[in-house]
């Protein structure tokens, strides 16, 4: 059964907040114009279950051309609340409603049930390049036998094993997630004669139960259109139970999916959106893009591209693989005649396929080859005459960046001078993806080996160097810190993976290509103020503007009660590197900083601390020694490390736990109920303006959006001022990252805290005064002077008692 024209019977609640009801009309009435919705809404919006609401309303409405939803969101805790809202929704449906049949997206290495279990040599590291090998032989086999025939082989091992009692005599079938298979622990090999080819057969299975023509769907051994959401758990073991490929059942129930949650990178990133969703982004479907604060950073690192100097070199070495052949003559002994002459024969027709020349590839080895050589020049250079000595100490080199043009005056970029200059002309930067594409089939077919190649990846970067402009776009040599002991000692590739990278400073013109291809949805965040800021920067002013698409707009503040929270914008000097100094330095703006962090860490229950980086959260970590409370650091660190540490500061006595505003602890993070009583921000966390690409970022966004009008404070068009580059590309995200971090306080309506923000920029009306940048609670932030926080806190302390 589908709802009738009232959204209320899919809502997953008895009754919707105001803001729930105005949202959802918005969304949908713009949708049906395939239009957007930008929504800022505070904790307590009920935002997931708007954007839920609104979808699936317009999915089920017969007179809607909408088929799915797709969620998109940058933030696994955000990913969770979907699906809870999901099953809450189904929870709560009518009788004689169909439920919403819905799914999560998750890689090859969740599925895999080789990589579940630890066999077959697959694991986190090698589960994509062994499945894509697996895949490509079983389907090559398919081409001397059948799939059911290779699927039933493998069936009939595993009773063989079964019957023989070997192994200790337990049981010889594969088990994942405790549920049996079909088919013995390992992977299974197709003998004929003198041959053996290693293959899936749970793809094998998969591709048996794949229709010729038609629909996918049907090669699904289970029905899931009454599953509601399909859980992984689920999905892997009714698959893998049915001795079907789980990741490719995934893929076949996509486009059936009402409801669809997935990752930015499932609709912005050209490879995935290429191999996999494709499919889902059309007019077809309503798109919620969420912690849309994070669209742009995240779609500009999608869009550019970067290859590094041991990419180079892989790619230089299967290039000089695929040649060797093509030279001998059998003589020395490396190959029979027989031998070379099937390679040969592989090669030439894999070129002429390709419409690919031998030319073709020695050139892009030997440019490959200079390049490289360029690259050792150019690094060597720049770590000479930035650090003097580097040889003697190259555990010291810190992460660092080598321009390759003027980041603030657009020009050709010295790599492609160089290459024009050494005579390697168009043609080389332009045919290199074809080459590299046609270098891995090669290989893939005469070696052996599950491995990732390396060419198509150079091939892409050199393609994206040759056609991108040099306005837009920002070319330079990226060195990032590493270890490799089997390089020299005195060479800089022991300390550095060099990249030579080509960024996107403006991807708003991709994000609205993503975009347009939708029917309309809804962009939403706690935290997207400035609107006028976001919409271009997101391309959807292009939208509108271009191709007439509405993007309306609506703004919801905090609905609890006021009287639970306590809001400060102190008026403490700016906490910039000038004014502060180095974290070793006893300044007088450090003394102030130390004395409001000490008021604000003595509130009780949980602290939170925010700073501008990894090396200030050690300073005020030391500062706040002297608090009566344990305090905790955080610490650039992987994802286990990051759990711990918040296990450790939700349990127990109230503590303090300081991190950096570019950490995983100030976005994204549940600190519901009594988990978190303050939150203090210090400084505006505006990153290093120095840094090169930084710079092309800033001038790229003077350029395009300094002589635009911004939209007035009630979110009308026109009638305000420009916006620098400098406010339009850090100002305004420094600024999100400190509201989403205060925002980690007030979580519901019973909970009660203290939220600070540390520095005068935040108080004050100035020429660099953020004020105006604080969204629908900027009037919520008193301003008051550092001798007064204590006052106000104390004040809010005994309101409470």
């Amino acid at each position: 059964m589908t709802p009738g024209d009232d959204w209320r019977d899919v809502f997953g609640h008895a009754e919707p907040y105001p803001e729930q009801e105005d949202g959802v009309d918005a969304a949908v009435a713009a949708a049906r114009d395939s239009g957007f919705l930008s929504l800022e809404g505070a904790c307590g919006t009920g935002k997931t279950m708007l954007a839920l609401t609104a979808g699936v309303h317009l999915v089920r409405d017969p007179d809607s051309d909408f088929e799915r939803v797709v969620v998109l969101t940058s933030v696994k805790q955000q990913l969770r609340q979907f699906e809870a809202d999901l099953r809450t929704m189904n929870a709560n449906l009518p009788d004689g409603y169909d439920p919403v049949t819905a799914m999560t997206l998750v890689g090859k290495a969740d599925v895999c049930p080789y990589n579940i279990e630890g066999r077959a040599g697959i694991d986190d590291d090698t589960v994509y390049e062994r499945c894509e090998g697996l895949r490509e032989r079983t389907r090559g086999l398919t081409e001397e036998t059948t799939a059911g025939s290779l699927a039933s082989r493998a069936r009939s091992q595993q009773v063989g094993l079964a019957d023989s009692g070997t192994q200790g005599g337990g049981a010889q079938y594969m088990e994942v997630l405790g549920e049996p298979t079909p088919y013995p622990p390992d992977t299974v090999e197709y003998a004929d004669g003198t041959t053996e080819v290693e293959y899936c057969p749970f793809y094998a299975q998969y591709l048996d139960d794949l229709p010729e023509e038609g629909d996918a769907s049907e090669a699904v051994p289970f029905d899931f259109t009454d599953m509601g959401l399909i859980e992984r758990d689920d999905l892997v073991t009714l698959s893998a139970s049915h001795g079907t490929c789980p990741h490719s059942t995934m893929g076949a129930i996509l486009e059936h999916a009402e409801v669809v949650v997935g990752n930015y990178y499932h609709a912005f990133d050209p490879t995935t959106v290429g191999s996999f969703t494709g499919a889902l982004l059309d007019e077809e479907t309503f798109v919620v893009c969420d912690e849309a604060h994070m669209l742009e950073p995240r779609v500009r690192d999608l869009v550019s591209d970067r290859v590094g100097d041991a990419t180079l070199r892989d790619a230089e070495s299967e290039l000089a693989r695929v040649l060797q052949p093509l030279t001998l003559d059998g003589g020395d002994g490396t190959r029979t005649t027989a031998g070379l002459s099937e390679a040969r024969d592989l090669i030439r027709a894999e070129l002429d396929d390709a419409d690919v020349t031998t030319d073709e590839l020695a050139r892009l080895r030997e440019f490959l080859r200079d390049l490289r050589e360029e690259l050792d020049r150019r690094v060597t250079a720049h770590l000479d005459r930035e650090h003097r000595g580097w040889r003697a100490d190259l555990g010291d080199l810190p992460d660092d960046e080598i321009p390759l043009r003027d980041p603030e005056e657009p020009a050709e970029d010295e790599i492609t001078e160089w290459a024009e200059r050494e005579g390697y002309t168009d043609s080389v930067w332009a045919n290199a993806e074809t080459v590299g594409a046609v270098v891995a089939r090669i290989l893939n077919e005469a070696e052996e080996e599950d491995k990732r190649r390396a060419a198509p990846a150079v091939g892409r970067v050199l393609g994206s160097w040759y056609r991108n402009d040099h306005t837009d776009y920002f070319r330079e040599i990226e060195l990032e810190r590493t270890w490799d002991e089997t390089e020299p000692a005195d060479s800089w590739r022991r300390a550095y993976n060099a990249a030579l990278a080509v960024h996107n400073c403006i991807p708003g013109d991709a994000i609205a290509e993503t975009l347009g291809k939708f029917g309309g949805g809804v962009l939403m965040s706690a935290t997207l103020a400035p609107l006028d800021v976001f919409e271009r920067v997101t391309g959807l002013t292009h939208l509108r503007e271009e191709e007439n698409r509405p993007v309306e707009r609506r703004t919801y503040g905090l609905s609890f009660p006021a009287e639970n929270r306590a809001s400060y914008a102190v008026a403490t000097p700016k906490f910039t590197h000038d004014n502060r100094g180095f974290p070793d330095e006893e300044t007088e703006t450090r003394r102030v900083y130390a004395n409001a962090l000490r008021q604000v860490a003595r509130v009780d229950g949980n602290v939170l601390v925010g700073m501008p980086s990894y090396a200030e959260a050690e300073w005020a970590a030391d500062v706040l020694a002297d608090v009566d409370k344990e305090v905790l650091i955080d610490e650039s660190s992987g994802d286990d490390a990051t759990e711990r540490l918040k296990a450790d500061f939700f349990r127990g006595d109230g503590k303090v736990l300081v991190t950096s505003l570019r950490g995983t602890l100030t976005e994204g993070v549940d600190y519901r109920g009594d988990r978190l009583s303050a939150a203090a921000v210090c400084g505006v966390p505006i990153i290093n303006t120095a840094s090169p690409r930084t710079r092309a970022v800033r001038t790229a966004y003077d350029r395009e959006f300094g002589d635009v009008s911004a939209s007035d404070a009630s979110g009308g068009v026109g009638g305000g001022t420009s916006r620098s580059g400098f406010e339009t590309a850090l100002t305004v995200p420094a600024v999100r990252k400190a509201r989403q971090a205060i925002g980690r306080v007030i979580r519901g309506p019973e909970e009660v805290g203290v939220r600070v923000l540390l520095d005068e920029r935040y108080a004050r009306d100035s020429w660099d005064s953020v004020r105006e940048y604080l969204g629908p609670e900027r009037e919520e932030f008193q301003p008051v002077s550092p001798d007064m926080l204590s006052v106000g806190l104390d004040r809010f302390r005994d309101g409470r008692n």
